[in-house]
């Protein structure tokens, strides 16, 4: 099979996959083809520009060949590119870690509202149960330049990954990562527990689009029959370990903030501010706060 691509300017290799993108009716097509294009030829977007005249070479036609057949078949451009960027920042990814959403910055926002409401005067302490690539974590971490961090993950190969990225981002001194199931080998006190849990009922995995069924870990996705086996598992622990005054952050799906607040109360968390909500208006960020004595 010939290759599309062979021959082709910069430019006009640009355009060809962004119609190869649209023909498989896939989002953002014009984006994807210029981000995919330029990590073929290894350019940034000053560089397509300045470069677009020239002919791609045969090796360069290839690779763009490759990436135009995996985001057709529905493989995300993060995973392509083994890279997701959140809160601004690159994370690296591996097959254990979700591609970091936009939704979950919410996360990120609600926690930094709550720290700087707080005026701490020690080093604030910050706890990622399931932390996969780190991104919540880091993005707090480079956030808060004297905080200290722990995220835990089941999988090893998450924490590995999150553990490069910490190390890449400069934040390896001030991040620690541990295996373990949600909070169970963690000491408190923490000031901030934050969390994306898996939250998807069980049978409505397979009803999810391509790139989240057949690219995100099910491990990260899968919340049991009715979506909250990982809250109602974390909730209680997270109270345990919080410091008095310290806060819970978790991220909701579509539907699921009232409940979560629900299980939150059940363990003498007090809510005091109402769910975040989302760019689409989801209710996205559920708070908690662990009154003191």
């Amino acid at each position: 099979m010939s290759n599309p691509f062979t021959g082709l300017s910069v430019e006009s290799a640009r355009r060809a996959l962004a119609a190869q993108l649209r023909s498989a009716q896939l989002d953002e097509a014009e984006l994807d083809a210029r981000i995919l294009l330029g990590a073929a030829l290894g350019l940034d977007l000053t560089g397509l520009i300045t470069q677009a005249a020239r002919r791609l070479t045969e090796a360069e036609a290839l690779q763009l060949a490759r990436h135009a057949q995996r985001r057709i078949a529905g493989e995300p451009v993060a995973r392509i590119l083994g890279v997701g960027e959140f809160w601004g920042l690159p994370f690296r990814l591996s097959e254990a870690t979700l591609v970091p959403r936009p939704d979950t910055e919410t996360v990120v926002e609600l926690a930094l509202e709550i720290f700087r409401e707080r005026h701490a005067s020690h080093q604030i302490r910050i706890a990622d149960i399931g932390t996969g690539s780190g991104a919540i974590l880091l993005a707090l971490l480079h956030e808060i330049p004297d905080a200290f961090g722990v995220g835990t993950d089941l999988s090893l190969t998450a924490l590995n990954t999150a553990r490069g990225n910490a190390a890449a981002l400069g934040l390896g001194g001030r991040s620690v990562f541990v295996a373990c199931s949600y909070a169970v080998a963690l000491r408190g006190p923490f000031d901030l527990i934050v969390s994306n849990p898996p939250y998807i009922p069980s049978a409505e995995i397979p009803k999810l689009s391509i790139e989240v069924r057949d690219h995100d870990p099910h491990l990260a996705l899968d919340g049991g029959n009715d979506g909250y086996d990982a809250y109602r598992a974390l909730i209680p622990q997270a109270a345990e370990r919080l410091a008095p005054g310290g806060a819970l952050i978790v991220e909701a799906g579509q539907g699921q903030a009232r409940n979560i607040e629900t299980l939150m109360a059940a363990t003498a968390l007090v809510m005091d501010r109402p769910p975040k909500a989302d760019l689409t208006g989801i209710p996205r960020a559920v708070s908690a706060r662990k009154m003191p004595p």
